[in-house]
C-alpha cells in the first residue's frame, strides 16, 4: 500500500524525534552512570544505638547496588519518557504535516476543478512569502498563460469559422451570376457580341470574388491579434489617408483637427482601419456633407474620430453595421459593396485591445470613435 505525502512526512518527523530521543538518552545514561562511579557513599551511624560500623565490603556492595538501582530507574524512565515523547511527535507531526501540505492540496483541488473552458480560478497565495507561495504564484503565472492560449486559440477558431461562412455566403451571388451568363449565352449558338458580354459578366463576378477575399483575408488576419508591434501615430496614418482620398473628397467640407496620438502595433493594419473609416465616411456622405477627423488623446487612450453627414440612420441600428456584409437595418449587402469596412475597423480596433464606438447623430451620417491604448514604445520617428 503506498502512503500518503502526508504520512510519509508524519513518518519522517517521527524517525527523526524517536532517533534523537534515543541519543539523548543513551548519553544521558553513559553519563549518568560515569557520574555515579566517581562518587562517594557514606553510611551514618547512630552511636546511641550501640551499633558497630559495618565491615567495608559490605558497604562497596551498598554502594554498587544503589548505582545499579538509579541507573535502572534512569533507564525506565528514559523509555517511558521517549515513548511519550514520540506519540506527542506523531499526533504533532501529523498536524503540521497537514498543515504544510494545505497549500499543495488547495493546488491540486483547483487543477482538478479546471478545464478548457473554465480557467478563471487561480490558487491562493499563502504569506508569508515562502516556497509553497511561490509554488502557488508559478502556477497561476501558468494558468494565466494557458488562458491567454486558450483565447487566443479560440479566436483564430472563431475568425476561422467566421471567414468560411461569410465566404461560402457571400461567394455563392457571383458564382451564380458567372454559372448562369455562362450557361444561358452557350444554350444556344452564341455570336462574338454575345461571348463578349458572357465574358465581361464572368470577369465582373470574378472582380467581385477576388474583392470579397481580399477584405475577409483582411478581416481574418486583424481577428487573429497582431504580431510584432511597432509604434505608430494615428495623427499621421489619418493624414496619410486623407491626403490618398482627396480626389474622392472632392465637393466635401472637410475638417481636421490631428493632434498626436501615439499608439503601437501593427501599421498597416492601422492604416487599413483609418482608411476604411475615411472611405466610408466619403463614400456614405451626402453631396456638399462634412467629414471631420480629428485624433489626440483623452482618459490615458489614444482617440480616433471619423463624423460624416449622411442618410439618418435608426440609433438602435448603427452597431448593426459592425457586423459583416451589413449596410444597415440589418440588411445583408447584395451590390458591389462588400460591407466589410467597419467589421475590419472593429477587428483591427479589438486585435490592439482597443474599442470602436459608432453612433447615428439626429441629423444623419455616422460618428465612428475608435479608443487604443497609447504606446509604451514612444513616438515614430518621421523620416
Amino acid at each position: 500500500m503506498r502512503l500518503t505525502a502526508r504520512a510519509r512526512l508524519t513518518l519522517l518527523l517521527i524517525g527523526l524525534v524517536l532517533a534523537a530521543g534515543t541519543v539523548l538518552a543513551a548519553l544521558t545514561y553513559l553519563l549518568m552512570r560515569q557520574n555515579l562511579r566517581h562518587r562517594s557513599f557514606f553510611l551514618e551511624v547512630d552511636p546511641s544505638g550501640g551499633a558497630t560500623p559495618p565491615p567495608s565490603t559490605p558497604l562497596r556492595d551498598q554502594s554498587e547496588r544503589v548505582v545499579a538501582d538509579t541507573l535502572s530507574a534512569l533507564a525506565v524512565q528514559a523509555g517511558l519518557a521517549l515513548v511519550v515523547v514520540t506519540a506527542l511527535a506523531a499526533l504533532l507531526g501529523w498536524l503540521v504535516a497537514g498543515r504544510v501540505l494545505r497549500p499543495i492540496r488547495a493546488i491540486s483541488s483547483t487543477a482538478r476543478r479546471l478545464s478548457a473552458e473554465n480557467l478563471t480560478e487561480r490558487v491562493p497565495v499563502t504569506a508569508p512569502a515562502d516556497e509553497l507561495s511561490v509554488l502557488a504564484g508559478t502556477v497561476n503565472d501558468m494558468l494565466d498563460r494557458i488562458q491567454r492560449g486558450v483565447a487566443e486559440r479560440e479566436q483564430i477558431l472563431g475568425s476561422q469559422r467566421l471567414f468560411t461562412a461569410n465566404a461560402a455566403h457571400e461567394l455563392r451571388t457571383p458564382l451564380t451570376t458567372a454559372r448562369t451568363a455562362i450557361d444561358v449565352t452557350l444554350d444556344g449558338e452564341p455570336d462574338r457580341a454575345e461571348l463578349l458580354t458572357m465574358a465581361g459578366d464572368v470577369r465582373s463576378a470574378v472582380e467581385h470574388v477576388q474583392r470579397i477575399l481580399d477584405g475577409l483575408l483582411l478581416l481574418a488576419r486583424s481577428q487573429a491579434g497582431i504580431g510584432a508591434a511597432e509604434p505608430a501615430d494615428l495623427a499621421d496614418l489619418a493624414a496619410g489617408a486623407l491626403e490618398d482620398a482627396k480626389d474622392r473628397a472632392r465637393g466635401l467640407d472637410l475638417r481636421t483637427d490631428l493632434q498626436p496620438a501615439p499608439v503601437s502595433g501593427e501599421p498597416i493594419l492601422l492604416e487599413r482601419m483609418i482608411g476604411n473609416l475615411v472611405d466610408n465616411a466619403i463614400r456614405y456622405n451626402r453631396p456638399g456633407g462634412q467629414l471631420t477627423v480629428t485624433t489626440g488623446t483623452a482618459d490615458g487612450l489614444a482617440v480616433l474620430r471619423v463624423v460624416n453627414t449622411g442618410r439618418c440612420i435608426p440609433p438602435d441600428q448603427a452597431q448593426t453595421l459592425l457586423e459583416p456584409f451589413v449596410h444597415g437595418y440589418g440588411a445583408r449587402v447584395h451590390t458591389d459593396r462588400l460591407g466589410l469596412g467597419l467589421s475590419i475597423v472593429q477587428a483591427v480596433a479589438l486585435a490592439h485591445r482597443g474599442r470602436i464606438q459608432v453612433t447615428a447623430p439626429d441629423g444623419g451620417g455616422l460618428d465612428v470613435t475608435v479608443h487604443l491604448p497609447l504606446s509604451s514604445l514612444g513616438r515614430p520617428t518621421v523620416l
